[in-house]
């Protein structure tokens, strides 16, 4: 089951989250991301990979300025938007589809949001330390979705993996509607990466289902496992082969209830969740 979530943006941009997956195509404008860094990070190379992404199938374009790599430290807020609203609102003023900003520093968020960004994409869930209950301000403030990810420093938890998620997602959801943020702008994340093992991460997408529903209600997921370490260190593969088996994770992620895929690969990925969206389809109609 999915949620589902119909949003209209200021500049007159849909967004349906629920009848069909949708496919976040990742545009990184940064020179150090783990996968892409320095090949996307001036004017005529974002645009045209944003071009080349929405004809490939992208439904919505996530930008991001820092670098999320294992190991990365955060860069002050000042350097992040010296680097992502220049090449944002170039991208604003071209895409026809939604564009998400991935930042967690909610100054960023808020100059993204004055700039025209449909959605935010937050990797500390609402939760970053630096800045408690900061990022939820701003999008209530801008009345923006927000993708939520569960995040943690280690990798280390007490009793099962899944309830420590569920209660993080709940304490994001807690920080969120404080702030004055609607239930109906939070997307989730599992945080595939971030704060778990390989075979934590494989544990978490074997049991994506139980987190389809947080405090009791049904809220959209969002799967992020393109190109990702628990890959290579699976199948031992470099970061440029490991496309096969993101379309394998996609896919039995939408088996398990993910609205939306973020991946570096859209067109061949696209194609591999059309059509698991057809079988699934077929199934629920008999």
């Amino acid at each position: 089951m999915r949620a589902k979530r119909q949003y209209v943006f200021a500049d007159g941009k849909r967004l349906t989250l629920g009848e069909r997956t949708l496919i976040m195509g990742i545009l990184n404008i940064t020179p150090d991301s783990f996968s892409d860094g320095g090949k996307f990070n001036n004017r005529d190379a974002a645009l045209r990979h944003m071009e080349e992404m929405v004809t490939a199938g992208a439904d919505i374009i996530d930008v991001g300025a820092e670098s999320s790599r294992p190991g990365f430290k955060p860069m002050p807020a000042q350097e992040e938007m010296d680097r992502l609203l220049p090449l944002l609102e170039e991208i604003l003023r071209h895409c026809p589809v939604p564009v998400s900003v991935d930042t967690f520093k909610a100054e960023t968020a808020r100059a993204a949001a004055r700039c025209g960004a449909h959605i935010l994409n937050d990797i500390w869930g609402l939760q970053y330390a630096e800045e408690p209950g900061a990022m939820a301000k701003a999008a209530a403030e801008f009345n923006l979705p927000v993708v939520v990810m569960h995040n943690q420093q280690g990798t280390n938890y007490d009793g099962d993996i899944i309830a420590a998620m569920q209660n993080f997602f709940q304490e994001s959801l807690h920080i969120g509607l404080a702030a004055g943020m609607k239930k109906e702008q939070f997307i989730f994340d599992p945080g595939i990466g971030f704060g778990k093992t390989a075979e934590q991460n494989v544990e978490v997408l074997r049991r994506q289902e139980e987190l389809l529903q947080v405090a009791g209600e049904e809220y959209p997921l969002l799967l992020a496992a393109s190109r990702k370490s628990f890959i290579g260190k699976t199948l031992n593969l470099p970061v440029e082969e490991r496309m096969e088996a993101t379309g394998a994770a996609c896919v039995v992620g939408i088996t398990k209830g993910a609205g939306i895929v973020r991946v570096h690969d859209v067109a061949p990925i696209a194609r591999m969740c059309r059509m698991t969206d057809v079988i699934l389809r077929s199934g629920e109609n008999g």
